[in-house]
């Protein structure tokens, strides 16, 4: 089940919490819950997922971009993820976790976030997300000029780069069926 009180609560937060710029990186302090957790005692890797996401609420609220989305019919759409799991982390232990957007393209805004535990990175997420409205996706360009935010952005890594490369290369729709032929 969603964590619509945990979301609301981490939003509240946020609210409290000084304003971030754009490219600034949003740090902030969780608990892995049983709730959250697998069968094993260590946080569930769907839900790490939603947790991430709970991150790039906060770091939105920080941005100051809430309302504006709210406001004008605005939603963000993932549009791809890809995920290193490299750590456990256990029930009850406290994790970081960092947010941060690192460019965008001609469609999506990219965004890495990561969860740690003192100086061990336990996982890392590439995200990609696309910003919608009822006509259709708006192109991030003009997503930040309309904001009133600069256009200017950081150069992406390579890593990023070569990942939107392959990830183009991949059938959509897929095929349906075996993908190999044994």
């Amino acid at each position: 089940m969603y964590p619509y009180l945990r979301a609301t609560y981490v939003m509240v937060k946020a609210r409290r919490m000084p304003e971030v710029g754009l490219y600034d990186t949003h740090v902030s302090y969780h608990r892995a819950w049983p709730w959250d957790t697998d069968m094993f005692g260590e946080l569930n890797n769907g839900r790490i997922l939603t947790l991430f996401e709970l991150g790039r609420w906060q770091s939105t609220v920080r941005m100051g971009l809430i309302r504006p989305f709210l406001k004008g019919g605005l939603t963000l759409a993932v549009a791809g993820v890809s995920v290193r799991y490299r750590r456990r982390v256990p029930v009850f232990r406290k994790y970081r976790m960092q947010t941060q957007v690192i460019g965008y393209g001609e469609r999506f805004f990219y965004v890495v976030q990561s969860m740690w535990q003192g100086d061990t990175c336990c996982n890392q997420m590439l995200l990609r997300a696309a910003i919608r409205s009822k006509s259709g996706t708006v192109p991030p360009g003009e997503f930040l000029e309309r904001m009133g935010l600069p256009t200017e952005q950081p150069g992406m890594p390579e890593w990023v780069h070569a990942w939107m490369k392959a990830d183009d290369t991949r059938p959509w729709p897929p095929v349906e069926g075996p993908i190999y032929d044994n």
